[in-house]
C-alpha cells in the first residue's frame, strides 16, 4: 500500500500499511516514523496519534487501511561540544594528525541527546587540541567510540586527511581492536569465534540483542586466565557494533561481570565492588595516517578492574 503524507509541518497522516495489521499502536508508530518505542508510546499517551480520528491506547491493535494521524515532536537542537576539564582523561599520544587517549569510565565519546556528562571531544577541546572538522558537528574527529562504561584506548582524528584515512581503515577492518573482558563462568570452547547478527533489542530501547536479520557481527576470543567464577578473555573485534562484546557474551550465557544491563549476577558484581561491566579497550593497532607506519597503543587496567581481578584470584 502506498503511503500518502499530508503537508503541514510535523503533522503526518497516512493509511496503516497491510504489513502492520494487528500490531500495537505504539509499535506501529515507532516503525512508521523511525521513533524509539519509548518516544512512540509517549506520543500516543499524549493523544498525538489518532486512528480514524480517535485517540487510542498504546495496546490498541491497528488495522490495515485505518487512517493514522500523528503529530511529531519538534526536532531537538543538535548537541554541542562544550570544552571542559575531564578528570582521568589521559592523552597517550598526540601529533598533527591524531590524538590517542586513555578514556576513563563515565565519559562518553562525544555529545549526544540526553547525555549531560563529560565527553572525550569536550575534554580534548578543554586542553586545546584542534580536532578534524569532518563528521557531524558534535562528532567531529570521532572515527570509533567506546561505551560510557567502557575504559581504554581510543583514537581521534585531528587532520582531515587522518579522519578520512581512519574512517576507511575502520570500515574495511584494517584496525586491530583488542579488548580484555572478564565474563561469568567458562566459555566452551575456551578459544573461539562468535558470529551472530546484532540489532536493537525488540523490547528495550537502550539494549541491543542477537537478532535474526541484524547486522553481521563477529567476535574472536581467547581465554587468558580462568578463575573459579569467571574467565579473563582477550577479545578481538572483527566488526564494531554497539555493545557487541557485551551482547555476544550475554547471548552465550557468559555476560561480562558487572554488566547488569545484560544479565550479570548482581551478587558477584557486589562482591567484586563493580558498578559497571568488566570491559577494557586494551590496545589499538593501525597504520598511522600521516607516516604510514604501523602503530600500537596499549592501556593498563584502571583501578576498579584491577581490584576486581585481585578479588577473583583470591
Amino acid at each position: 500500500m502506498t503511503s500518502a503524507f499530508s503537508a503541514g509541518g510535523d503533522h503526518r497522516s497516512l493509511p496503516v500499511p497491510d504489513g502492520l495489521e494487528g500490531m500495537r499502536l505504539d509499535q506501529a508508530v515507532s516503525r512508521l516514523f523511525g521513533l524509539s518505542r519509548t518516544a512512540a508510546a509517549a506520543l500516543v499517551d499524549a493523544g498525538d496519534a489518532l486512528v480514524d480520528g480517535a485517540a487510542r491506547a498504546n495496546s490498541y491493535k491497528v488495522k490495515a487501511g485505518s487512517w493514522l494521524e500523528v503529530t511529531l515532536p519538534a526536532p531537538a537542537a543538535p548537541p554541542t561540544v562544550v570544552p571542559q576539564a575531564v578528570p582521568g582523561l589521559d592523552v597517550v599520544y598526540a601529533d598533527d594528525d591524531i590524538v590517542v587517549v586513555d578514556k576513563p569510565v563515565g565519559v562518553a565519546a562525544h555529545p549526544s541527546p540526553g547525555w549531560t556528562g563529560p565527553t572525550v571531544i569536550g575534554g580534548l577541546a578543554g586542553i586545546g587540541h584542534r580536532i578534524s572538522t569532518s563528521g557531524a558537528a558534535e562528532r567531529q574527529g570521532v572515527v570509533h567510540r567506546l561505551d560510557v562504561g567502557t575504559t581504554g584506548i581510543m583514537v581521534v582524528a585531528k587532520s582531515e586527511q587522518a579522519y578520512t584515512a581512519l574512517k576507511r581503515a575502520f570500515k574495511y577492518r584494517e584496525v586491530e581492536k583488542r579488548y580484555h573482558a572478564v565474563v561469568q563462568g567458562h566459555p566452551d570452547p575456551s578459544r573461539g569465534t562468535i558470529d551472530a547478527p546484532i540489532d536493537r533489542h525488540p523490547n528495550h530501547d537502550y539494549r541491543w540483542a542477537v537478532v535474526s536479520g541484524g547486522k553481521p557481527s563477529i567476535t574472536h576470543y581467547d581465554t587468558l586466565e580462568a578463575f573459579p567464577a569467571a574467565s579473563l578473555l582477550d577479545v578481538r573485534l572483527e566488526t564494531g557494533r554497539t555493545h557487541q562484546i557485551r551482547v555476544h557474551f550475554s547471548s552465550m550465557r557468559h555476560p561480562c561481570v558487572g554488566d547488569l544491563t545484560y544479565g550479570a549476577d548482581p551478587t558477584l558484581s557486589a562482591r567484586l565492588k563493580l558498578s559497571r561491566q568488566w570491559l577494557h579497550a586494551r590496545s589499538l593497532s593501525f597504520t598511522h595516517p600521516g607516516t604510514g607506519e604501523e602503530v600500537t597503543f596499549v592501556s593498563d587496567y584502571p583501578a576498579d578492574l584491577a581490584r576486581a581481578l585481585e578479588i577473583l584470584a583470591d
